[in-house]
């Protein structure tokens, strides 16, 4: 189906009308409710930056609560693969440390920690959901759509993850966590293992939790019990070791206000203990991996963060929330001279024969500050002010040669902003919306691009090595957002919403590929931001054993960011107009058999982008492929609870898509589908609950998602999922 500039596809319009059986604004899609699960009243979504309750907000907005997301992990592994598992507009995860190419919504999401974003905005490592271990994760919490409600990024939504409260008891309480995982042929090199502690203490107004996690990941094995190939430049999840150290110390202050200091040290390593075996697309055999020492330091990826924050609940009858916040984060590539000539340089090595990998080195220092209250003699009306600042400087330099292959820069963002919140007619009817104001510097010196040079056998290319003028280009946005919602009965309601979202490019990108001598980037176009808007309109239902909603979402940009596949290995990132759009449906009911609640989710996304980029021309003529958007998804869980036993049954569906469009995308890449099911039992005794979980029950064979759809002549990036797995578990409060 095409999208037009000036129309849109309305059958899905109709579409939307016809599927009003009642992702509405606290939909826990697929996601087993709690026994002591708060009323939608007594939620805050902190990452909307607002003491309201959700059905306030004419937002999209997923809660993935403590149960449900360590009953994930327990079947994945990460908090990444378990908001992918629920989340059916989500992309399914490429199972390596990299997510380049995972979207929300068809757009790249922002992951943030408490708010506070992981995402390196200048150069994207595609690392930021492997910065905290999900044991310290107490919530998940999603915004669809495109918004600056958390500043840069988020133009295909928000990941926050928020960590484990204070402690609520006095003396002394925590937590332990012992897990055994090995794929169903209980190969030696598969079995993997975790080991995790948590220990809160609380006394008067003072309270400190301090943590550790140790993690270490076997081989992966397929379906035909043959072990998964390893990516060793973009590195690894298989056959790697990680560690997190946590700490919270807080202070209560006055009646109302918190003071906490929260530090998290996080870095997951691969091993090394593999070599790739080269695949066969056409014959269907998977990229395996044999025992061998690659070259260089493996793939591993290390995040510090400390951030101080004050709250105070009741300041002046309002809510005040501030921030400051240190980030640094190490994102190691390995390297292979076989598929990055990009590194080759004959003025030091003979063409084939130069190893090098690279390594992100980015430093984050922000503050964050909002204040809330509903206006005096006007308590209808809540407004909130708030100032983001966000100081990041990042690389990508060469560890072998000592080379840089991104530039330093140093970014700098500053941002206030207001919002409004007005009910009117005892809640019936409630307007929202609100602007930001983004101001944008970025700070790059003269360098010189890489000298590269390609050699298939008979002749040598040599590209790169070009001058390039630095500079300080500046960039501002107003961004605005608005709604309406509309609640004529408890528990149903529709809401329509415009929210225009604000991201960087990824500069490193686009900076390391300049080939025009003489360029200068205070005026070159490619590095201008991304300026997403996002509409969409829903409809849910939330009354007695019923949870529905339906949501219809579409969303342009002028001058989007695609991932290019350049034939070497390597994504460069190419500008041009994109338009998505989209329907999101779930259902789950409360049966009458006692404990049984089932639930479904389903997504189907469309994206084409201007291919051809004609002067003035703004039509969308070809697909999205598989590294810019998802496929279209099904998901159906049951959930089971009786006494001490709580039981889960789940199972994702990833619907066939053919690409289509002018630019002639590859047959070879289109996605033929699959699907996955996963299912857990879990028994609480006095000393704790036992857990089984089995990833992929039916030890179905496939090519995951990312695989199929790029890179159609690479043998060494086809790699199958994960066949049947166990994990065997026993975790204790105390």
């Amino acid at each position: 189906m095409e999208l037009s500039n000036g129309g849109r596809s309305y059958w899905l319009i109709g579409t939307v009308a016809f599927a009003l059986v009642p992702q509405g604004a606290f939909a826990q899609q697929d996601v087993p409710a709690a026994s002591d699960e708060a009323s939608d009243d007594d939620i805050v979504i902190t990452a909307a930056r607002t003491t309201l309750p959700p059905n306030a907000l004419p937002l999209t907005i997923d809660l993935i609560d403590k149960q449900a997301l360590d009953q994930q992990i327990a079947l994945s592994g990460s908090v990444t693969d378990a908001v992918a598992t629920l989340t059916p507009s989500f992309s399914p995860t490429r199972g390596k440390l990299s997510g380049a190419g995972e979207t929300l919504r068809g757009r790249s999401p922002l992951y943030a920690i408490n708010g506070i974003p992981q995402t390196t905005p200048l150069r994207d490592g595609s690392r930021d959901g492997f910065t905290i271990d999900g044991f310290f994760i107490d919530r998940v919490e999603l915004i669809y759509g495109s918004n600056a409600l958390q500043g840069v990024g988020g133009t295909g939504g928000i990941v926050n993850q928020v960590t484990v409260g204070a402690p609520q008891q006095e003396g002394v309480s925590g937590r332990a966590l012992a897990q055994g995982t090995s794929a169903d042929g209980f190969e030696k090199d598969g079995f993997g293992g975790k080991a995790a502690g948590l220990v809160q203490y609380k006394v008067g107004r003072f309270d400190a939790t301090v943590g550790a996690s140790y993690e270490r990941r076997g081989a992966f094995y397929d379906a035909q019990d043959r072990r998964i190939g390893v990516n060793l430049t973009q590195g690894e999840t298989q056959d790697s070791r990680a560690t997190d150290f946590f700490a919270r110390l807080g202070l209560e202050v006055g009646a109302t206000g918190r003071l906490d200091l929260i530090a998290n040290r996080y870095e997951l390593k691969g091993e090394g203990d593999y070599l790739p075996i080269a695949g066969n697309r056409r014959t269907g055999l998977p990229t395996s991996a044999v025992r061998g020492d690659p070259p260089g330091k493996p793939a591993a990826n290390r995040a510090a963060a400390l951030s101080l924050s004050y709250t105070d609940s009741d300041l002046f009858g309002g809510n005040l929330v501030t921030q400051f916040f240190f980030n640094r984060t190490h994102d190691t590539f390995g390297g292979e001279v076989t598929i990055i000539p990009t590194f080759q340089d004959p003025a030091l090595a003979p063409i084939g024969t130069l190893f090098d990998q690279s390594e992100n080195r980015s430093r984050k220092l922000g503050a964050k500050a909002s204040y809330e209250r509903a206006l005096p003699g006007f308590e209808a009306l809540v407004a909130t002010i708030g100032f983001d600042a966000l100081f990041d400087k990042t690389e990508q330099r060469l560890i072998a040669t000592d080379r840089v292959w991104v530039p330093p820069a140093d970014f700098r963002s500053l941002a206030p902003f207001a919002q409004a919140n007005l009910k009117l007619f005892d809640g019936v009817v409630r307007l929202a919306g609100g602007a930001r104001w983004e101001n944008v510097q970025v700070r790059i010196d003269d360098f010189r691009t890489l000298a590269s040079t390609t050699y298939d056998g008979r002749n040598a290319a040599t590209y790169g090595g070009v001058a390039v003028t630095g500079g300080t280009p500046k960039f501002s946005d107003l961004l605005f957002n608005g709604g309406a919602i509309v609640e004529p009965v408890t528990g149903v309601r529709a809401y329509a919403s415009y929210a225009q979202g604000f991201t960087m490019a990824d500069i490193g990108r686009i900076t390391r590929a300049i080939a025009t001598p003489n360029v200068r980037l205070d005026s070159f176009l490619d590095i201008q931001p991304v300026v997403s808007n996002n509409r969409e309109i829903g409809v849910e239902v939330k009354r007695g054993p019923l949870d529905a909603s339906t949501t219809y979402f579409w969303s342009s940009s002028d001058r989007g960011q695609l991932l290019i596949a350049q034939g070497n290995g390597i994504f460069e990132v190419q500008r041009q107009r994109v338009e998505i759009e989209g329907l999101e449906v779930s259902l789950a009911v409360q049966t009458p058999l006692p404990g049984l609640r089932v639930s479904t989710g389903y997504a189907h996304i469309l994206g084409r982008y201007d291919s051809d980029r004609a002067p003035g021309d703004g039509v969308v003529d070809t697909d999205l492929d598989g590294t810019n958007i998802s496929p279209d998804r099904l998901n159906l869980a049951a959930d089971v609870a009786s006494g001490p036993l709580i039981a889960r049954v789940q199972t994702q569906f990833y619907l066939s898509r053919n690409f289509r469009g002018k630019a002639n995308p590859s047959p070879d890449n289109n996605f033929t589908g699959y699907d996955v099911t996963d299912a857990q039992l879990r028994y609480q005794t006095k000393f704790g609950g036992l857990s089984l979980s089995a990833q992929n029950i039916f030890d179905r064979f496939y090519i995951d998602y990312n695989s199929d759809t790029r890179l159609p002549t690479d043998n060494f990036a086809f790699f199958a999922g994960r066949g049947r797995t166990f994990t065997l578990g026993w975790d204790m409060r105390f």
